[in-house]
């Protein structure tokens, strides 16, 4: 539900509708990633914060500094802010946006995976480290090698192996890449020719690093071809996300300028993966960022909207909900809003 069709809404009912509420609403938090460590979820989202910087589709009015940890009691439901986590004052190589996280956890060691802004303008990936997950991180002196673009997702294998995927386009600048390198004459595909396609890099032992060099995944159609840039409702923007079932491996993703969270299923990390739905409809507000949580038997899948800020693109609050996964592997469709 872009931004521009939000002018008529009545927050009020459409709040009633909502099929969630957000976890917190005493801070804007968006693009959680959610975790279920030592026996409580805990969430790692961007703190949207008022900049009063104009809007565009390069996304500089999200212009985000810190971050908090939520975690979530799983009897009560209550949600706690553990306070800032970590600041882009903190990182020396970061200037500004710090944009959609993701932690890991190995050896009684969490991990904070984050994007943000050089003083060059060029977004890079860094990582922090704390003995809790609550924080407070101290992050590494400069971002990880290798790293580029924004939405680091940061995923366990049964095995122990880590691997990231990241990736965003517009305003994440993965259409300035090809084959890794950077260069700023690089635009979108042609809509008749195949779509940009997310990354993903394993991880070194002491996740700080990548081991190999980041490779492109691919998502495929019905009849295993390429999904085509012109495709918006399926083809991958940014917001990726891994999880595991029945064994086999789902990424997911946003659509971005469709406001669709979508699935594609495969058979190992690097893919490739065949497209199988979509996860999540439209929300309010311009963006669609998610994660999904496994807590024992139960998967819950985590999103925002700007309900609460009534529609204010760059202000959005975290809900969660519980996803289901069906008899043929394919994922329920979800719908934010009640008819």
């Amino acid at each position: 539900m872009p931004e521009d069709s939000i002018d008529h809404i009545d927050f009020d009912k459409l709040n009633e509708k909502a099929i969630s509420q957000p976890l917190v609403n005493h801070i804007y938090t968006a693009d959680p990633s959610a975790h279920y460590f030592d026996g409580k979820i805990y969430i790692y989202p961007s703190h949207d914060i008022e900049s009063n910087i104009p809007f565009d589709d390069l996304g500089s009015h999200f212009a985000m500094e810190d971050y908090h940890v939520i975690s979530v009691d799983r009897e009560s439901g209550e949600a706690t802010d553990h306070g800032v986590a970590l600041h882009v004052k903190d990182v020396a190589w970061a200037e500004k946006q710090m944009w959609a996280p993701d932690a890991a956890h190995k050896n009684g060691k969490y991990y904070l995976y984050f994007p943000a802004k050089k003083a060059d303008g060029i977004f890079q990936i860094g990582v922090a480290v704390s003995n809790s997950p609550k924080g407070p991180f101290t992050p590494e002196p400069e971002a990880i090698k290798g790293s580029y673009t924004i939405d680091p997702a940061v995923f366990e294998d049964e095995d122990g192996s880590y691997y990231m995927y990241f990736g965003g386009i517009w305003g994440g600048q993965l259409q300035k890449y090809r084959n890794n390198v950077y260069n700023s004459n690089n635009e979108l595909p042609k809509p008749n020719e195949p779509a940009l396609l997310p990354i993903v890099a394993k991880m070194t032992d002491d996740l700080l690093e990548f081991s190999e060099e980041p490779k492109e995944i691919k998502i495929l159609d019905e009849n295993g071809e390429l999904l085509l840039e012109g495709d918006n409702d399926r083809r991958f923007f940014e917001a990726s996300w891994m999880h595991k079932y029945n064994g086999k491996y789902y990424f997911s993703y946003s659509t971005g300028d469709t406001h669709f969270i979508c699935y594609a299923i495969g058979d190992n990390p690097y893919g490739p993966f065949t497209y199988g739905g979509r996860i999540l409809e439209p929300v309010v507000g311009w963006t669609s960022h998610h994660s999904i949580c496994q807590v024992e038997d139960k998967f819950y899948l985590f999103y925002h909207d700007s309900s609460l800020s009534k529609g204010v693109t760059h202000l959005r609050s975290v809900k969660m909900v519980e996803l289901e996964h069906q008899a043929d592997g394919h994922i329920k469709t979800i719908t934010p809003y009640s008819s």
